[in-house]
């Protein structure tokens, strides 16, 4: 017997999962937990003091903290529950079709929860120095860029004087505008892809308004420095990404940054046995955004990384429409099944699968490409008709980019379609 019961467990208090706890009450169902291994609500928004949040949401420019605090203040408004300092260590599925999550904190040891339906929001971490294969010993002074903008921004230390920063990913681009605010000198960026990994908006309000030198196709090839770091030697990179010799230049500074990629936090997905995308490192979702496991969804960047908290909140939202659903046993007929192919330049959809019968009137496909593209057209077919034919002056994959399926066209093809399994192709075309 589990120790708690719920309708809904949410797991994350960041920005995905207060969004979804908030849908999911306005829907109607009252019985939701949240389940937060933080101190506090807000999840990374506690970090990011930097403006430029809330844009689409809220129709205004706000801090992290200021978007995070607008949902929180839902989620008190609405007496939802919630535990801090709790970190569920897994999720099993019991008799009914009903989940047992068990977690553990301070207050309550450990315990479980029995709830109807999960929804999975655990955000995603940085890639470590470990998985980049530097050369070099193991100095002080090497942080990734999150690490190194909570010491800056919620402990008030500095990590260093003289920066350089691998990887160009939106963290990066802003700790090189934030160190400079601070003092340090930020040497450059280097980037081991031909494109920046980050939005154009912050390549130009944290490199070019600083003058601070993005070297692309370039990457860290050795670490000076044993207790502390002396210094970095960066080399240029050729199409392969095998560095070029003869290319070496050796910068003196005392603090690294990566900024290398997110990973999503999918290790109790996986332990449940949710139907993994290998090139998101999320869940497969349909267009209810519930994975392969009936009664789990998943959102914001646990699923896939997203650009804007914006899109993660309405995404979320989704989740916790569709999970209140789920719960209060709404039944629909699936339908016709759809399959989302993305070739050409496409690397993935969210979703991967479509069942008109519970597609709503208009479904939000989102996706990144695999290189920049410049004025090219982006094209969708349903069994081989094209649904729409969309130009694009600029596509590159550090911007999320998405298509907006509409019902009534989609039923409207399949009409007249004749093929035995249906599937939409998203592919880039000259």
């Amino acid at each position: 017997m589990a120790d708690k019961k719920a309708d809904l467990i949410i797991i994350g208090g960041g920005p995905a999962g207060l969004a979804a706890a908030a849908s999911a009450r306005k829907e109607g169902l009252q019985d939701i937990l949240i389940l937060e291994r933080d101190t506090r609500l807000g999840g990374i928004l506690n970090q990011c003091i930097h403006n430029g949040f809330g844009l689409h949401t809220f129709k205004e420019e706000l801090t992290g903290p200021e978007y995070a605090a607008r949902f929180i203040k839902q989620i008190e408004d609405e007496k939802i529950p919630y535990m801090l300092d709790t970190m569920v260590v897994d999720i099993a599925e019991a008799g009914g079709g009903d989940k047992i999550v068990t977690a553990m904190n301070p207050k309550e040891g450990l315990f479980t929860v029995q709830a109807s339906a999960v929804i999975l929001a655990m955000g995603c971490r940085e890639r470590p120095r470990g998985a980049l294969n530097i050369p070099g010993y193991r100095p002080a002074g090497i942080y990734s860029a999150g690490t190194a903008q909570y010491y800056v921004n919620i402990e008030g230390r500095m990590p260093g004087k003289k920066v350089v920063i691998l990887g160009s990913g939106d963290i990066g681009l802003i700790m090189a505008r934030r160190m400079t605010y601070e003092g340090a000198k930020v040497l450059c960026v280097a980037e081991l892809q031909p494109y920046s990994g980050g939005l154009k908006r912050n390549i130009v309000q944290c490199l070019d308004d600083f003058d601070i030198p993005l070297l692309l196709s370039h990457t860290v090839v050795d670490i000076k420095g044993k207790k502390r770091v002396e210094g970095v030697t960066i080399a240029e990179v050729d199409a392969n990404r095998k560095p070029i010799p003869g290319t070496e230049v050796f910068y003196e500074c005392d603090t690294l940054l990566l900024s290398c990629g997110l990973i999503p936090e999918n290790e109790l997905s996986g332990k449940l046995g949710v139907k993994m995308n290998p090139v998101t490192n999320g869940a497969f979702v349909n267009e209810s955004l519930e994975t392969s496991i009936p009664g789990v969804f998943a959102c914001g960047n646990v699923l896939h990384v997203h650009d804007l908290v914006d899109y993660v909140s309405g995404e979320a939202a989704t989740a916790g429409k569709n999970a209140a659903a789920y719960v209060q046993g709404e039944k629909k007929p699936a339908g016709t099944v759809i399959k989302i192919k993305t070739e050409n330049g496409v690397r993935y959809s969210v979703p991967s699968v479509v069942r008109t019968g519970l597609m709503p009137d208009t479904l939000t496909v989102r996706f990144r490409v695999g290189n920049e593209y410049r004025d090219t057209n982006l094209a969708v077919y349903l069994d081989g008709k094209q649904l729409m034919k969309l130009p694009k002056r600029v596509m590159a994959p550090g911007e999320m980019e998405q298509i907006i399926l509409v019902k009534s066209k989609v039923e409207e093809i399949l009409k007249t379609s004749d093929a035995s399994e249906h599937e939409v192709v998203i592919r880039v075309e000259d």
